[in-house]
């Protein structure tokens, strides 16, 4: 639970700072591509870092690095929090302010893939072949129901003190107590293996590596996706109800209602449906696909706010569907001394997903509304066929209740008690 707990906060915090962004952009009266692009930086730094966290979490401990990326993700929104307070406060300049808000972001970018890497890794450790994908599964549902709470919760926290900052105060203040928890509760149970020499560096060895490049390159597609639709969202929502005479500063519940109904259709998915289907990595990734290609196509085809949400809803289906197939396929596809390089590579891609597509998707969407859907539609498309095309992905991980992934004479201990003792 306490590994559940991680991945949400985490979730619903930043699905909290997205909701409230658009806002906070229009209110310093920026474009919305450059509030899209600032944050770029920060996804780079998520990428560069993540296979780091990954070779951390094999030598320092899966537990310590998760306190380590919950750290960050506390002071990057406090940070975020009071930057964003001076600047509608008039306490500082719209662009001293917003670019104050970009370093906050940054060491989330450099700190925040620490904690699902090594929650992921964690998790790895402590189960078989047979039960990883409902495992990562159940660890990915925590992530959806943070974006269910995150925007469910960001407009009561937009208090007249505080203002649109107030969902970043809150959950720093979270975050805190998940990181006392964690410190406190949390077996170690830490990892103690010594990378081979062909995973010093992971990201530079397995990036090409035949048994896991194509879940790779799926991934990155349907990432990519889920971060324009994400970046878009709150925009789009602002524009429709803009027509009706709504300011952006009103259309906050609005933008909520929406990445709720997102979150909650991904929360059936993983909840429900995949744990009753019991559905392999190969079957999930071809559902994740074809439903971010329909959601899409939907989101072009209807327009107004409710078709905003509907079509929302389904892409967030389908991504439901596909990252614990692809993040469960790639893990049964490497031995258990390669779980932490495998974990880092599946976190870089969050961050690689968020660099260029948001200011594509953004840059589209204020040069035509539906192109950013369009663009969308054409990647789902090439991920789908890529499902059926690819041997690899078409045939799966081998046989997963009998595979051994018992460690052999030369592989260092899964796990053992760190420094502070199994709690």
């Amino acid at each position: 639970m306490l590994l559940f707990a991680v991945s949400l906060i985490a979730a619903a915090g930043n699905m909290a700072l997205q909701s409230v962004l658009p806002a906070l952009g229009r209110a310093f009266e920026l474009s919305d591509t450059l509030v899209a692009g600032a944050f770029a930086i920060s996804a780079l730094m998520w990428t560069l870092t993540s296979p780091v966290w990954a070779r951390l979490s094999d030598r320092l401990g899966r537990k310590r690095v998760i306190l380590i990326g919950l750290g960050g993700f506390i002071l990057s929104m406090s940070g975020f929090g009071l930057a964003a307070t001076a600047g509608l406060e008039g306490w500082l300049l719209a662009v001293v302010a917003f670019s104050l808000m970009v370093v906050a972001r940054t060491v989330y970018g450099l700190f925040g893939s620490a904690a699902p890497i090594a929650s992921q890794a964690y998790v790895a450790d402590r189960t078989s072949p047979a039960e990883r994908t409902q495992a990562m599964s159940w660890l990915a549902s925590a992530q959806g129901l943070g974006t269910v709470v995150g925007p469910a919760l960001a407009p009561f926290f937009v208090l007249p003190l505080v203002g649109l900052a107030g969902p970043l105060y809150a959950f720093a203040a979270m975050g805190a107590i998940v990181l006392w928890a964690v410190w406190r509760y949390l077996p170690s149970g830490d990892v103690v293996r010594q990378p081979t020499d062909r995973l010093r560096d992971p990201g530079r060895g397995l990036w090409r590596d035949p048994r896991i490049k194509d879940y790779l390159m799926y991934g990155l597609a349907l990432m990519a996706v889920q971060a324009i639709n994400i970046s878009v969202l709150g925009f789009h929502v602002i524009d429709e109800l803009a027509v009706e005479g709504l300011a952006p500063s009103q259309a906050q519940p609005f933008i909520g209602v929406a990445m709720l109904a997102g979150a909650a259709a991904t929360l059936m998915v993983q909840w429900g449906l995949i744990p009753m289907l019991k559905m392999q990595p190969r079957d999930l990734m071809r559902w994740g696909a074809g439903l971010a290609l329909v959601g899409n196509a939907m989101s072009i085809a209807s327009p107004g706010f409710f078709g905003v949400v509907v079509g929302y809803a389904v892409v967030s289906m389908g991504v439901g569907f596909a990252r614990p197939g692809f993040t469960a396929g790639s893990s049964l596809s490497v031995g258990p001394h390669e779980q932490g390089a495998v974990a880092g590579l599946m976190m870089s891609l969050a961050g690689i997903s968020f660099l260029a597509p948001p200011i594509i998707g953004v840059g589209l969407y204020e040069l035509m509304e539906p192109a950013p859907f369009v663009f969308n539609v054409i990647l789902g498309l090439l991920a789908l066929i890529g499902c059926f095309l690819s041997p690899v992905l078409r045939i799966g991980p081998e046989d997963l209740p009998d595979r051994d992934e018992t460690p052999g004479p030369d592989t260092a201990p899964a796990s053992q008690p760190g420094p502070e003792g199994n709690r």
